[in-house]
């Protein structure tokens, strides 16, 4: 048997835990309400682990990937409304020019 056995940690895992700041920084610019949350989730992580508490650092990683997720979403939504609107805005002005 090797002697450089260590045991597995505690709950079986893993002690690395993905914060999502890149993330919730980026959505700043799709939806800056829905980045806040996102961005101060997304700081509690790496100082809950720290603390020892994996599973606050979990939960706070899930709230921090999805308040980023849902901000890229509506930053989404909100491109392709503007989009069709300004398409629809310039079909009416040309046919109100064509019938001139």
């Amino acid at each position: 048997m090797s002697q450089n056995w260590t045991p597995p940690s505690a709950g079986g895992a893993s002690a690395t835990v993905p914060n999502y700041m890149v993330q919730a920084i980026i959505s700043i610019f799709c939806c800056w309400p829905l980045a806040i949350p996102a961005i101060i989730f997304a700081t509690q992580v790496n100082s809950k682990l720290a603390a020892g508490d994996t599973a606050g650092a979990e939960d706070a990683s899930k709230k921090a990937k999805m308040f980023s997720y849902i901000a890229f979403g509506l930053g989404a939504l909100w491109i392709v409304f503007v989009i069709i609107y300004v398409v629809f805005v310039i079909g009416i002005a040309a046919l109100t020019a064509g019938s001139r």
